[in-house]
């Protein structure tokens, strides 16, 4: 093979790589928004729009807005149990973590706040603790209890995997 013809082959693979890019781009831009249509328009779709937005591999902000937006309509614990979750694999999402993590612990169940406790890195333990208290949940408070003996700083699964003991993320759907 001469030079020429090496060149024409990488020339031909950016191109065909660049393709597939723009093909990529476009199909998010279609599933993000049919994502924002079903958001705005579907009471209580959070969970179904995480779900596509999973299936889909990615959207845009926008669509990760519309979530949120949806979530707090609705004040919808399990979505925004699952939409925190998310973001904290996805560090530059255009959400507010903090406010989704407070509709779990005032409105969630026993095991929603319970999953917080194991899922996020940091979770406000003292809020998620008060709350498990206050509901006479002898069963939480016992699996809480256990919990908190293992990790009293509530650092989360992540914390206790890397320090060698084992734990699972909960799913809530």
């Amino acid at each position: 093979m001469n030079q020429e013809t090496v060149n024409q082959e990488v020339n031909n693979k950016e191109k065909r790589e660049q393709q597939a890019l723009e093909l990529r781009r476009e199909r998010l831009k279609a599933e993000s928004a049919r994502i924002i249509n079903v958001a705005n328009t579907e009471p209580h779709s959070a969970l179904r729009c995480i779900h596509l937005l999973s299936v889909a591999g990615g959207a845009t902000e926008a669509t990760y807005l519309a979530i949120e937006q949806r979530i707090i309509m609705d004040q919808d614990p399990a979505g925004a149990y699952h939409l925190a979750l998310l973001a904290q694999s996805t560090l530059d999402l255009p959400i507010d973590v903090r406010q989704l993590v407070e509709l779990v612990i005032a409105q969630g169940d026993n095991q929603q706040r319970l999953a917080l406790l194991k899922n996020l890195p940091l979770p406000p333990v003292d809020a998620v603790k008060a709350q498990i208290l206050a509901s006479n949940d002898n069963d939480a408070i016992a699996q809480m209890d256990t919990y908190l003996q293992a990790n009293p700083q509530g650092h989360g699964s992540e914390h206790m995997l890397s320090s060698g003991q084992s734990d699972q993320i909960v799913p809530l759907s």
